[in-house]
């Protein structure tokens, strides 16, 4: 089972975020918009490289998207429901 705080790992660490520490990212902060971590569409597809490279993980349904990526704590509970199925 992956901990979100692996996931916050690679996050800062394949986007190359360089000014922030695991313990300034909320589980359910946004990723995406001005009221969270501020990541954008380029950042959403190194996201998902991260997410095949790190967890083998592919995201298929691109209408979920948006719910998978809107915190840490959706995208954790996403990868382990995939790595479990």
């Amino acid at each position: 089972m992956i901990k979100i705080e692996e996931v916050k790992a690679k996050i800062i660490e394949g986007l190359n975020l360089e000014d922030i520490e695991i313990d300034e990212i909320e589980d359910d902060l946004a990723l995406f918009g001005d009221d969270g971590l501020g990541l954008d569409s380029v950042d959403a597809i190194e996201l998902t490289l991260v997410l095949e490279k790190e967890f083998g993980v592919k995201i298929t349904d691109m209408a979920q998207a948006e719910s998978i990526f809107a915190s840490c704590s959706s995208l954790t509970k996403y990868i382990n429901n995939v790595k479990n199925s």
